[in-house]
């Protein structure tokens, strides 16, 4: 609940992971601080990589962020 507002003021922490197989943006988040993000970003990107994802970067942004949260 906490997380959603802080999204909706632009405050929350979030990763744009772009990929090049599958050619993909995907948004992970939202989080209420940055250090949180880091903590569980690591297990996102074995997720992907383990899918068959390569080629995997990732900024982290703080903004707000809506639908769609995966962009083929």
């Amino acid at each position: 609940m906490i997380r959603n507002f802080g999204n909706k003021l632009g405050l929350a922490w979030w990763a744009k992971i772009e990929t090049k197989t599958p050619n993909a943006t995907y948004w992970y988040g939202p989080f209420l601080t940055k250090r949180g993000l880091n903590e569980n970003l690591d297990l996102f990107l074995q997720e992907l990589t383990e899918e068959g994802s390569n080629s995997i970067n990732h900024t982290i942004v703080r903004c707000k962020r809506e639908e769609p949260l995966t962009v083929f």
